[in-house]
């Protein structure tokens, strides 16, 4: 059951437009540059259009999805410190002094009310969990439908495509379901029952993801910091040379098709940054909560807070953002890599919470880490861990009801939870499970659940409660 270990690491990379560090960018995606021309076409153009009904409630709401690539080892995100608990996750990961993976105890942050620590390095979560503002979600993962550790080992039930392979994985995450051919992620799927907005309403900094296309909408990459603009061009639609001309090309279609999408784009582009600029160039008062963090995370956490900062001059009631981390396949080295990947997000998760707390909008964001999959319990040579299955989960924000949801593994190697024999965690939640209780505080109807995730019906539920 071993995975390959040369599996891609890197995000699918789909077909939004974006713009970076002062230069426009069209992606080679000729599906998704057509439906993002056809949706902005059909309603004559994003600045200005009205809300849709999809999503229920006029307050404004955002979720914020940070994508933890190579698959996070959560064996060491939560540890144990009842006696009998950790002695059974010592004893099978290891001694760190022998090349094995376990965290010693007086490094850990507990979890007061639990018998449950934090990895150290996430010690500035403590707090929030402190204030009933952090959840865990334990052991969530892939799943075609509800399984069992003796179907999965029969082969007697589906079980998701490609289980341990990084972009495959990766791509259902963000699509929100498994063994479904979906060219859509979940929240782009959310910003079609939104519809058009004054901005894209799913917005990344961390390049292009399938997470934010839908199949009539289009997601949008910002840079993490610099300039929204596209080069040579004025600092609004009307001061543009060509401006004129795809307004032209949007009231009457040119016979070509691409040459209307071109500026169903373009269009889409020059007024997206005419919002989008000011927010990124300007300080919004959240800076200092990010000061002396100078890495990519905490970068686009602080690009996203900006842009919340804007929420009333950009005109929109719900964004969904995509940020990202990379560096999490540890299959050498991981107590010291995941040391550093953790000493950076920690601290940017905290400060991108006091940040949306001081713009008075904390109960209104919702940030919720994910991965392609959690790692093997048993260490691998070199000190590091293998590709494994069901991994534990963050979600925080003000609205949240802090505790624990889900089930934790036995953690036994070859045990109960275990479909193989180095400590594979049969998920006990599926991500359309986690998801879904997303989205519906996002504003999400029940009656449209099942356009976003449409594999939903096949868990009984319930759904986890984050939100009471």
């Amino acid at each position: 059951m071993k995975p390959p270990s040369s599996l891609r690491s890197r995000p699918a990379q789909g077909g939004a437009p974006y713009l970076r560090n002062g230069r426009a960018a069209l992606t080679s995606n000729r599906r998704r540059f057509l439906l993002g021309a056809a949706a902005a076409a059909g309603s004559l153009g994003f600045l200005g259009s009205a809300r849709a009904a999809g999503l229920a409630g006029s307050d404004y709401r955002a979720l914020v999805c940070v994508f933890l690539y190579g698959g996070n080892d959560g064996n060491n995100l939560v540890v144990p410190t009842d006696s009998a608990g950790y002695a059974a996750y010592a004893a099978a990961r290891g001694n760190a002094a022998a090349g094995g993976l376990a965290l010693q105890p007086s490094t850990l942050a507990p979890l007061a009310g639990t018998n449950l620590g934090l990895h150290g390095a996430l010690a500035p979560l403590a707090s929030i969990w402190n204030q009933g503002q952090l959840a865990l979600q334990l052991n969530v993962g892939t799943l075609a439908q509800p399984l069992t550790k003796a179907a999965y080992l029969a082969g007697a039930a589906a079980r998701p495509p490609n289980l341990f392979s990084h972009i495959d994985q990766q791509t259902q995450w963000q699509q929100g379901g498994s063994g479904l051919a979906l060219p859509s992620g979940w929240a782009g799927r959310v910003a079609d029952l939104e519809g058009p907005t004054a901005i894209p309403a799913v917005i990344s900094a961390a390049g292009n993801a399938v997470f934010i296309n839908g199949a009539t909408t289009a997601g949008l990459a910002v840079p993490a910091h610099g300039a929204f603009t596209i080069k040579g061009f004025g600092p609004t639609p009307s001061s543009n040379p060509l401006y004129g001309l795809y307004t032209r090309l949007l009231g009457t279609p040119d016979p070509n098709v691409e040459v209307t999408a071109a500026a169903a784009v373009m269009q889409q582009a020059l007024q997206a940054s005419a919002l989008l600029d000011p927010a990124l160039t300007t300080a919004s008062g959240t800076a200092g909560y990010f000061a002396g963090q100078n890495n990519s995370l905490a970068q686009q956490l602080q690009a996203v807070a900006k842009v919340i900062a804007a929420r009333s001059a950009i005109g929109v009631k719900r964004q969904i953002f995509f940020v990202s981390l990379g560096g999490f396949d540890t299959h050498t080295d991981q107590l010291h890599r995941q040391d550093l990947l953790f000493g950076q997000l920690g601290p940017a998760l905290k400060s991108f919470h006091d940040a949306v707390e001081s713009l008075g909008v904390g109960p209104q964001v919702t940030t919720y880490t994910a991965s392609d999959f959690a790692r093997t319990l048993q260490p691998a040579s070199g000190g590091g861990s293998d590709h494994a299955w069901g991994n534990h989960h963050l979600v925080l924000g003000g609205a949240v009801r802090g505790g624990l949801y889900g089930t934790l593994p036995q953690l036994a190697l070859g045990g109960p939870d275990d479909v193989t024999r180095e400590g594979r965690w049969l998920p006990t939640t599926a991500v359309e499970q986690m998801g879904a209780a997303l989205a519906t505080w996002f504003g999400v109807g029940a009656a449209d659940l099942a356009s976003v995730f449409p594999n939903l019906g096949r868990f009984p539920g319930p759904n986890p409660a984050y939100f009471g």
